[in-house]
C-alpha cells in the first residue's frame, strides 16, 4: 500500500499554524488581519482543537460537556485574501530520492490544510510549460480530502516554462493574494522575470525552492553522459573535484539570486532539500521565514 501522502498525526500538529504574509489587501482579511471570531452575526464554519494563547470566548462549552475535549469556534468574513499555491509539475521535478515532485506534493498538502483550518480559500494550480487544470478548496479542514486526492491524482511531466504559465496566471486570476510557488526552477529561460512580474502585479510572493542533493552536488566523477529530464538532450561532462566545487557555486549563486530577488520585492524565499523531511521543515525553517505562525 503506497504511503498516504499525509499522515492524521502530522494534520493534528498542523492546526495550530496559521499562513502569514506581510502585505495588507485593501477590502481582504486573512493572514495577519484578524478574520477568525466568536460573537453573533458571523458565520460559523467549523472547529479545530484548542492550543494555549486561543481566545477562550471562543470555545464551544457545549462541545466540552459532551465530549471532554476543548473545540475552538471558527467563524467567516467575507471577502477572504486568496491563497494560492503554484505547484510545478514538470519533468524535472520527478528526479531524486526522495523526488521533487512527491516532497512538493506532501508539502503543498499541509500548506493547504494550514490555510483550510484557518477558513482560508486555497487554489491549488499545476503548471509546467502552462497552467494545468486547478482545484479550489475552502470551507475548512474537512476539504483537505478532495485536495489530497486532487494532489495524488497529479503526474510529473513536460517541458517547464515559467515566464509563459506566470504570464497566463496573471491573467486568469487578477485578485491580489498570497502566491506560494513550489519549484525546482529549473528552467531554460529566466525564471527572475516571472517573479518579479508577479510582485509588480501586487501578488505577495512566497518562493519554495527544492532540490535534491544530487541536484546541488553531483556525485559523479569521471567522464559521464547527463541526459536532460525535460528534453532529452545529453550532454557529456567530464567531472574531477574541481569541476564539482564549481558547478556547486554556480547552484548556490543562482539560488541567492532568486532569495534576493524575493527579499527584495516583499516577498519571502526558503531553499530545501528533499533530505529534509517535511515536517521538519514546515517547524523549522517555515516558522524561522516567519511564513507561518
Amino acid at each position: 500500500m503506497p504511503e498516504p501522502l499525509i499522515d492524521q498525526k502530522f494534520l493534528e500538529r498542523l492546526e495550530r499554524l496559521t499562513l502569514h504574509w506581510q502585505k495588507s489587501f485593501a477590502g481582504l482579511v486573512g493572514g495577519h488581519n484578524r478574520s477568525r471570531f466568536s460573537g453573533a452575526g458571523q458565520e460559523f464554519l467549523d472547529h479545530r482543537g484548542f492550543f494555549p494563547g486561543d481566545d477562550l470566548r471562543a470555545i464551544n462549552w457545549r462541545a466540552f460537556l459532551r465530549l471532554e475535549k476543548l473545540l475552538l469556534k471558527l467563524f467567516q468574513v467575507e471577502p477572504r485574501v486568496p491563497v494560492r499555491l503554484l505547484l510545478d509539475t514538470s519533468a524535472s521535478m520527478s528526479t531524486g530520492s526522495p523526488s521533487k515532485f512527491d516532497y512538493a506534493r506532501k508539502l503543498t498538502a499541509a500548506l493547504s490544510y494550514v490555510g483550510l483550518v484557518r477558513l482560508e480559500t486555497v487554489l491549488l494550480q499545476p503548471f509546467a510549460g502552462t497552467l494545468h487544470d486547478p482545484i479550489t478548496c475552502s470551507g475548512g479542514r474537512h476539504r483537505i480530502r478532495p485536495a489530497v486526492e486532487f494532489l495524488e491524482g497529479l503526474e510529473a511531466g513536460g517541458r517547464t516554462d515559467f515566464l509563459n504559465s506566470i504570464k497566463q496566471f496573471v491573467a486568469e486570476y487578477p485578485q491580489r493574494g498570497l502566491v506560494v510557488v513550489v519549484s525546482d526552477f529549473f528552467d531554460d529561460h529566466d525564471c527572475e522575470k516571472p517573479l518579479q512580474y508577479l510582485a509588480d502585479f501586487g501578488h505577495e510572493v512566497f518562493v519554495v525552492q527544492l532540490w535534491s542533493d544530487d541536484d546541488r552536488v553531483p556525485p559523479h566523477d569521471g567522464e559521464i553522459e547527463i541526459e536532460d529530464a525535460e528534453t532529452g538532450q545529453i550532454v557529456k561532462l567530464n567531472f574531477d573535484e574541481e569541476a564539482r566545487a564549481a558547478y556547486v557555486e554556480g547552484f548556490d549563486s543562482y539560488a541567492r539570486v532568486l532569495r534576493e530577488l524575493t527579499l527584495r520585492k516583499g516577498g519571502r524565499y526558503i531553499g530545501l532539500s528533499t533530505a529534509t523531511p517535511v515536517e521538519q521543515a514546515i517547524f523549522g525553517a517555515f516558522l524561522e521565514a516567519r511564513s507561518m505562525q
